[in-house]
């Protein structure tokens, strides 16, 4: 028979365990690379601020190779794609850091440019139900959360082989029971869409584009716009920025016009992703290039049509893509300035220094802070607002091109040699 003290102490226990039941139940997923809504937003609070290799890190997972792929998460499952000598593997850890299981996809691993990255750079995407994963091989796999493979493919094999000079980049994105990928390489640019269960075709589309050269190859990743009443796909590459109707792959409308007006620059090919918020899309282009807004109920050819833009500024980030809080947009370039516009008119309030370094993640918005991941392993986390400040630098001292992912109170970084989830135990 228990003791009293021991009765005692069962309301106590009863609560904790609630409350960490709670706090479970209410950690936001982070399902593709740009977490909810594809737009590097969480809505988590009372999220790290500061920590250092040895402060404020929950766990450090050693990882079999290096990627820049973007863990997902989903409740207690983290994945994340990775190679591992030849193989591409798909790796599934909980949120104790514990590897659940790890299943090989393809092999054949390429590295580009010495660290630039490598044919595991896609993320995965997940519904809860299911994980998808792609490669640069056209590997495409889905897996069950037990590790079990519902359907295996390859998309060259099924839709032409892939003509990119650093590999074909480009993240899926789910929605609504489909799984989008666009193909926009020299070999022959298509739009696909998936049944998601069963990886059964449902509309190709050729992508019409008069890119030409490195122009032709494309490594951003498509979006969805959704804002309750209009919903499209949205792909960037080749020149342009095309949105298609999601059932049936028809165009609805372009932009193009991206290129620097002083003439064509042939190896300008498309890095960051386009931004789909409410009300506004913001496409990025490439290096020297401009950075449009136009308005997503568009139609049609809308290059030259100035009714149909929001606004333009005259710089680019040419690999972390746009992020948009409140009534500004950020934009992080390269070399790690961070500008601040007005989301309405564009105008600019700021480009300020942050750490100078290679900047390739794209930033990230959780409790009030935005999140800047260079290449060296820093983040700057930087308030947001129309005036610049940074409340915080930290390092981890491992390299980094993957982008941030925000779930469960914690932030998690993947470096090229290991998972590090930064937060509470």
């Amino acid at each position: 028979m228990p003791s009293r003290t021991s009765l005692r102490s069962l309301p106590l226990f009863a609560c904790l365990v609630s409350f960490l039941a709670c706090l479970t139940a209410h950690a936001e997923n982070w399902p593709d690379w740009r977490g909810p809504n594809n737009a590097g937003i969480s809505s988590e609070k009372n999220l790290p601020t500061t920590w250092s290799k040895d402060n404020n890190v929950a766990w450090r997972v050693e990882l079999p190779g290096a990627a820049g792929a973007t863990p997902v998460i989903w409740g207690d499952h983290i994945f994340l794609t990775s190679v591992d000598g030849e193989e591409l593997v798909l790796i599934c850890l909980d949120t104790s850091g514990k590897q659940l299981w790890k299943k090989a996809v393809g092999e054949g691993n390429k590295v580009v440019r010495g660290d630039e990255g490598n044919s595991a750079s896609p993320s995965p995407v997940t519904d809860g139900k299911h994980v998808w994963c792609f490669f640069t091989t056209g590997d495409l796999a889905c897996f069950d959360f037990d590790g079990k493979e519902i359907w295996k493919t390859n998309v060259q094999d099924r839709f032409g082989k892939f003509d990119i000079q650093f590999g074909l980049t480009s993240t899926p994105v789910l929605y609504d029971g489909k799984l989008y990928l666009q193909l926009i390489h020299s070999g022959g640019a298509k739009v696909i869409a998936l049944n998601a269960d069963t990886g059964a075709e449902a509309w190709q589309v050729k992508r019409e584009s008069d890119a030409y050269a490195e122009c032709e190859h494309s490594y951003a990743s498509p979006m969805v716009y959704d804002d309750g009443k209009l919903r499209f796909l949205l792909t960037h590459g080749a020149d342009y920025s095309i949105a298609y109707d999601l059932d049936n792959g028809k165009e609805l409308w372009r932009v193009g016009g991206l290129h620097p007006p002083a003439g064509y620059d042939q190896t300008l090919r498309f890095v960051a992703s386009p931004l789909a918020a409410p009300g506004l899309i913001v496409v990025p282009s490439a290096k020297r290039g401009i950075l449009v807004a136009v308005k997503p109920d568009s139609k049609g050819n809308i290059t030259d049509k100035a009714e149909n833009y929001l606004w333009k500024f005259d710089t680019t980030p040419d690999v972390p893509s746009p992020l948009a809080v409140g009534d500004y947009v950020y934009l992080c370039r390269e070399n790690g300035n961070l500008i601040c516009l007005e989301r309405k008119t564009g105008k600019q309030l700021y480009e300020e220094r942050t750490h100078r370094d290679r900047h390739r993640a794209s930033p990230v918005y959780g409790d009030d802070k935005i999140y800047l991941t260079s290449r060296d392993g820093q983040v700057t986390v930087v308030k947001p607002g129309p005036n610049f400040e940074i409340l915080a630098e930290n390092k981890l001292d491992e390299e980094i091109s993957a982008s941030p992912a925000i779930s469960g109170g914690r932030i998690y970084l993947r470096t090229f040699q290991a998972l590090w989830a930064i937060g509470p135990q």
